[in-house]
């Protein structure tokens, strides 16, 4: 005798089926998506070679050749090769570095090259897909898939500096993906990889696309980024509850001058060691970093006021910011 399957019974097996071919759908439009994406932006993903420091990734920027990575895979080399996705090897030139965004413009003489498309960064939403490819480890196209995990993100940089807007993915790095796209489902750069947690699974980072479009310009434009500088050496210090109320001030905290550098711009205005920077052109300053962010390159020789805590009394000077001079970073990120 034949087993009686009840009416419930073939209704679940109706809806299992029909759920399972909707995940199997799902999966399919997945997998076209990433393939999609490897597609438009493989071939403009290059290997570099740094003669005797190993190496990273790269991609295409311009079709004559400019190629964008980190500041850090570059960083100390003399001799640079780079390897692009149909084995076409090629010297190349360092156009210039920034170690404050570590990002970095290498150029190679090869013409009609193919380029990856910018993505605004700034539209980019936690959630959406984001695939990275690569050389992990030196084995060329290596493709990872995930997603955006967070935005606006904050690391510091191999020069001290603090950088911001650092999107936070979980699409798998290694060492060698450094300077590689992270692009999104269109195979637009969304941002440039910079680093991973080793100890840690699903927690990378990459540098904001508008941030290297930008810094890239200025690169092969200057082959360098400018900023301005006091000539000051500080530390954030937290401010006497009494000073605070007493002078009103909007913070709690400022930049220590521990130290002022012989005929630097603090020198020449007067700022003494000991003195505690409260605010720069009207606007409060709290940390170092802050003061970074307003020390730009337009700031350079233009006379600005200051307002710093000399002892318990405010004292208001002026400076006039000079140009900083181009870092010494030493490398100690994975690559």
């Amino acid at each position: 005798m034949l087993p009686v399957l009840n009416e419930n019974a073939t209704d679940f097996d109706a809806g299992s089926s029909a759920e399972i071919l909707r995940e199997d759908a799902l999966l399919d439009e997945y997998s076209r998506t990433i393939s999609a994406v490897v597609n438009r932006v493989a071939s403009s993903v290059v290997n570099i070679r740094v003669e005797g420091r190993g190496g990273g990734s790269g991609f295409v920027i311009a079709r004559d050749g400019f190629i964008l990575t980190n500041s850090h895979v570059v960083h100390g080399g003399e001799k640079f090769e780079v390897t692009l996705h149909d084995a076409r090897t090629y010297p190349a030139q360092l156009i210039g570095a920034d170690p404050d965004t570590d990002l970095a413009v290498l150029r190679i003489d090869a013409a009609n090259l193919q380029h990856v498309r910018f993505a605004d960064s700034g539209k980019i939403r936690v959630g959406q897909i984001a695939v990275a490819v690569g050389s992990p480890y030196g084995f060329q196209q290596t493709v990872t898939a995930g997603i955006v995990s967070a935005l606006g993100r904050s690391m510091r940089a191999d020069s001290g500096r603090l950088m911001d807007d650092i999107i936070q993915t979980d699409a798998a790095l290694n060492p060698g993906n450094s300077g590689g796209p992270l692009v999104n489902s269109a195979g637009e750069v969304i941002g440039v990889n910079t680093a991973v947690i080793l100890p840690a699974q699903g927690i990378c980072f990459a540098i904001a696309g508008n941030t290297a479009q930008l810094v890239a310009g200025w690169l092969i434009k200057d082959k360098r980024i400018r900023r301005s500088s006091l000539g000051i050496a500080g530390q954030n210090v937290p401010l006497h509850p009494r000073v605070v109320r007493f002078h009103k001030l909007p913070r709690d905290r400022g930049v220590l001058v521990a130290e002022v550098e012989p005929h630097s711009p603090a020198a020449h205005a007067g700022i003494l060691e000991g003195d505690v920077l409260l605010g720069f052109k009207g606007q409060p300053v709290a940390t170092i970093d802050e003061l970074h962010k307003r020390l730009v390159a337009d700031e350079i020789g233009v006379p600005s006021p200051v307002m710093l805590l000399r002892k318990t009394e405010t004292v208001f000077l002026t400076v006039v910011p000079a140009e900083l001079r181009p870092p010494s970073p030493s490398p100690r990120r994975q690559r």
